[in-house]
């Protein structure tokens, strides 16, 4: 294993896609406790889609990927909560509706004009490998105004997460900091297309999340948990993906359910310990 990463961190691709990969599956799994504890954990896949057509347009167009994905999918975001905020359009519901329609304008504009080509494949299915130096800097430089801004902001996140009609009572400007983690899962999404692509981006969020919540039962220690077994899942999937020339997307995808079901049996096991 130690053998495998020292000659895995010999490439500097490779260095460069494993800090990239570390940093965003860390922003992935911290904001993933609110927004899984808040039935919004779609949110990321709604917004993978939404990066896609961005993404596909800006392709075609000659824009730089990033510099329109994200304003595009944080306005989404943005039009996420409103919806979710109707009476006639709940959270899931609109979720399928801006992520279906993102996902179908997209397609015909690829399909209209260059076709399906490598970047338009690499951002649908994650190709972390492919990283420019540019790209991976950009993606370091927002992975750490996430973190930042997470850390900040964590204790009123905490807040809203488990009780927002009593936070808006406090006077906490609970719409304000709804915006912030959409706008942080936004950048998140978008930076993470490139690792695990439109179709998987959603599982950093998720799965990190629910397997540190099968031993973990406080915001704190889940979070931890959480952020610690988005690093390992990833690490591991790298390997994985190196040593039998994998996708990494999926490979890191596929660690992911494996330490889900190792954490399921050791929290079922403990609640039977504890029972007794």
């Amino acid at each position: 294993m130690i053998g495998v990463l020292r000659e895995m961190l010999s490439y500097p691709f490779l260095v460069r896609a494993i800090m990239v990969g570390l940093l965003v599956s860390l922003c992935a799994s911290l904001l993933g406790v609110s927004l899984v504890l808040k039935r919004f954990s779609m949110i990321g896949d709604g917004l993978s889609h939404v990066g896609f057509g961005a993404l596909a347009i800006a392709s075609v167009a000659n824009i730089a990927p990033l510099t329109l994905a994200i304003p595009v999918c944080i306005a989404a975001s943005f039009l996420l909560l409103r919806l979710s905020e109707s009476t006639r359009i709940k959270g899931d519901a609109a979720i399928a509706m801006l992520s279906a329609g993102a996902l179908a304008i997209g397609v015909m504009v690829v399909s209209m004009t260059t076709g399906m080509n490598t970047d338009v494949y690499n951002y649908m299915f994650g190709s972390i490998l492919s990283l420019s130096k540019a790209d991976a800097a950009l993606s370091i430089g927002l992975s750490i105004v996430v973190l930042v801004l997470f850390v900040l902001f964590y204790p009123r996140l905490f807040a809203v997460t488990f009780d927002e009609s009593f936070s808006r009572a406090t006077g906490i400007p609970t719409r304000v900091y709804n915006a912030a983690l959409a706008t942080l899962a936004s950048i998140t999404v978008v930076l993470g297309m490139r690792m695990m692509g439109a179709l998987l981006i959603s599982s950093l969020i998720i799965f990190p999340v629910l397997t540190a919540m099968r031993i973990g039962k406080r915001y704190l220690s889940v979070t931890l948990l959480s952020a610690a077994v988005a690093i390992v899942g990833f690490i591991l999937g790298m390997v994985v993906s190196y040593v039998y020339e994998a996708p990494s997307g999926a490979s890191i995808v596929c660690v992911n359910i494996v330490l889900f079901c190792l954490f399921a049996i050791a929290g079922a096991i403990r609640n039977a310990v504890t029972k007794k």
